[in-house]
């Protein structure tokens, strides 16, 4: 039990589940609170508890419909600030825009970097988000930042599968640190694919730099969304002799086509977490398992709420 008269956790509607986990692990009720909408669409919340003074976090994955939930998300921010809460944290399990966070071609905007300011500006103190795609997105924010990582959930399941012949395979050069981490962590051999983009939506294998013959091959990412990378990933391992192939996601978007592709590739399983709701077509695969970052985001709120270290959840890992 987590006792806290002072301490108010509110669910936006994309994610209540999650919300209700976070809940029951640290022993305390959902904050209550009516989401209606205006007959012109409009949405209108009403917070039901007494804020005032109280250190009060919102969760809401921007999931889709991403502008409709973030909207939400402002909404329910403006409210609690004109509530007069003392403090307000956005719980953003997956930030969605994060991954327009340049400008790599002319006349476009960064979004990742207008969201943030609107989040802000609506009246949000602090976010708590987890893996925002770029760590460097942390930056774009001009209030504090805790930044969770879904590696710490992903990482302990595996472990717990105890693969041998692991070789940890980076789908592609950019994700290559991440592949490190969980190669040292999980005690497997490290490799990286070389890959193509051929458009927006299609990827292309080309070449590995490391050994995968006879091997269970683990990949990891931050977003599986639509499974271009890691399913032309997998295609290539398995040609070139890899035995089991997991795939492990922090945020399983799980576009329709990636669970076609997905369907249509060699991969035993497909590990994601439960920052964002799977679609009922996805709850059908029986390769896709999920994991609860709850007791994470929970023991993060909790360290939060009482001016405790979050980056020493991470010490042990």
């Amino acid at each position: 039990m987590f006792p806290s008269d002072n301490l108010k956790i509110f669910s936006g509607s994309s994610n209540v589940a999650l919300a209700d986990a976070v809940c029951k692990y640290l022993g305390i009720p959902i904050g209550g609170a009516k989401i209606d909408r205006f007959p012109d669409g409009e949405k209108v919340i009403r917070v039901e508890d007494d804020v005032r003074g109280r250190d009060c976090f919102v969760m809401q994955s921007t999931c889709r419909p991403v502008d409709e939930h973030l909207v939400e998300l402002l909404i329910y921010l403006d409210c609690l600030r004109r509530a007069s809460a003392n403090r307000i944290t956005a719980v953003i399990p997956y930030f969605g825009y994060a991954r327009q966070d340049r400008k790599d071609e002319g006349r476009v905007p960064i979004t990742a970097k207008l969201v943030a300011n609107i989040i802000a500006t609506a009246g949000a103190d602090r976010v708590l988000a987890i893996d925002l795609h770029a760590r460097q997105l942390q930056g774009f924010f001009d209030i504090p930042v805790d930044h969770l990582t879904g590696e710490l959930v992903l990482s302990e399941y595996f472990r717990g599968k105890k693969i041998d012949k692991l070789t940890v395979v980076s789908p592609d050069v950019g994700n290559m640190k991440m592949a490190a981490r969980y190669a040292s962590r999980l005690g497997g051999e490290l490799a990286i694919v070389h890959k193509k983009r051929m458009s927006g939506r299609e990827v292309e294998a080309l070449e590995i730099i490391g050994e995968v013959e006879g091997r269970n091959i683990l990949m990891c990412d931050d977003i599986v969304a639509t499974a271009g990378t890691v399913c032309s990933a997998a295609k290539l391992v398995k040609k070139r002799g890899a035995e089991k192939v997991y795939v492990g996601a922090t945020h399983g978007v799980l576009a329709e086509q990636a669970l076609e592709r997905l369907g249509q590739t060699p991969i035993d399983e497909v590990v994601v977490t439960d920052t964002i709701p799977l679609s009922e077509r996805a709850k059908k695969h029986d390769n896709i398992k999920v994991l609860t970052v709850s007791a994470m985001l929970g023991e993060a709120i909790k360290r939060i709420h009482r001016n405790e270290s979050v980056s020493s959840l991470f010490n042990n890992v």
